[in-house]
């Protein structure tokens, strides 16, 4: 290792109260500092400092601004490796007063659902001590409850009118029977005798029961990275609530560098969030060639790709699977982030690459999820979404 080097690591496990003296022995190691470095040094500040925020903290640095809690966690699963991750979360959970909220249940039980604190507890689940994992699975369970009442309705409806009316099959039906066309395109033949209508035509939706093949693929691939908690969170949710719609299929599928296929757990959202492991690098080219296993009918695949672009992969190869997969006719959505408030953290050099592909790349408020299902299943213009988003930026 050489001098830089040395200097630059110590400047890093001294903290940036001793970068005015390390800059006196060399400048150029610490004016070389990558945007990695930085990130590391706010990541080690944020914990060994004594004056180490979490929250917010010098924003005016070089680099990111410091990370909220559950981002932190994620930034060091990436940064570090496997032992000293260990190490600086334990210091963590002392220093910051994650120990007491995980090892006492009864302080969890006070706590009103917060969907920061969800994420940052699913990031340390392992380290959950076997009598508090009751309370921290009740705990995500009133989360996931909150926001299936938020969602559930609206994207039924949402999916039913994109779907159910968009075509009409000549097999009859009584529970397909499309009262509102049937009766307006009937009026006419209003019988003022019987003061009924008798229609000349009986229109049907078409069942998925009916005819399998008519049934919409959906994919959600979704980074488990750490800065990826809250939209995790959701996407579990979204991915449940769609799963138990007949008329589509849904497969779930989480990575980091390694692929987990999590569709069989889409019956229950608090055990699905269990099979996602927040934290560690990305390989989002990876996922993507996974996910086309998946893709039987292309005009009738949706893609939802849902993840901050910082992809540890082939870069180039993960921007031609997805330039592909458009071009043989799937719906290709890239959401960056799904969450309710704040600025999403994502490569916007890699979004903006996504977007001139013709794809769109943009954050979702959750509220909007049904209206986005809505206008994917079909296929409608969503710069809407992407103005409202940029407007935020």
């Amino acid at each position: 290792m050489d001098y830089k080097e040395d200097i630059k690591r110590w400047r890093l496990i001294l903290g940036k109260d001793t970068e005015e003296e390390f800059s006196s022995m060399d400048s150029e190691a610490i004016t070389s500092f990558t945007e990695e470095d930085w990130l590391m040094d706010k990541a080690l500040d944020a914990i060994y400092n004594p004056t180490g925020q979490f929250m917010g903290g010098d924003s005016a640095g070089r680099g990111p601004s410091n990370p909220q809690i559950s981002r932190w966690l994620g930034d060091v699963r990436t940064l570090f490796d496997k032992e000293l991750v260990k190490i600086i979360q334990t210091d963590a959970m002392e220093r910051c007063g994650l120990k007491q909220l995980l090892f006492e249940p009864e302080i969890l039980d006070q706590v009103e659902p917060n969907i920061n604190l969800a994420s940052t507890i699913m990031l340390l689940k392992e380290q959950i001590p076997q009598k508090s994992k009751e309370s921290v699975r009740n705990f995500i369970k009133k989360i996931v409850e909150e926001i299936n009442k938020l969602l559930e309705s609206d994207i039924r409806r949402a999916v039913r009118a994109a779907l159910n009316k968009k075509q009409y099959s000549p097999i009859p039906s009584a529970s397909s029977l499309d009262f509102k066309t049937t009766i307006r395109r009937g009026i006419k033949n209003y019988n003022r005798e019987l003061k009924k209508i008798v229609p000349e035509h009986y229109y049907f939706f078409e069942r998925a029961s009916v005819n399998p093949t008519s049934k919409f693929t959906v994919i959600l691939d979704i980074d488990q990275s750490g800065s990826m908690g809250e939209s995790v969170i959701y996407s579990s949710v979204m991915a449940c609530i769609l799963a138990s719609i007949a008329s589509l299929k849904t497969r779930v599928v989480a990575f980091d560098t390694e692929i987990v296929d999590l569709t069989e757990k889409s019956d229950d959202p608090v055990d699905l969030l269990y099979g996602f492991q927040l934290g560690g690098g990305t390989n989002i080219n990876k996922s993507i060639k996974y996910c086309t296993k998946y893709i039987e009918n292309p005009k009738k695949t949706i893609f939802f790709l849902i993840s901050d672009l910082i992809e540890g992969g082939n870069r180039g190869e993960m921007l031609r699977r997805l330039q592909e997969m458009k071009d043989s006719g799937v719906i290709v959505v890239c959401l960056l982030a799904i969450s309710g408030d704040g600025k999403p953290y994502y490569d916007s050099q890699m979004s903006g690459k996504i977007a001139s592909l013709g794809i769109p790349c943009f954050a979702c408020n959750p509220e909007k999820l049904p209206l986005l299902l809505e206008r994917v299943l079909k296929n409608m213009d969503l710069s809407s979404f992407e103005k409202e988003f940029s407007k935020k930026k």
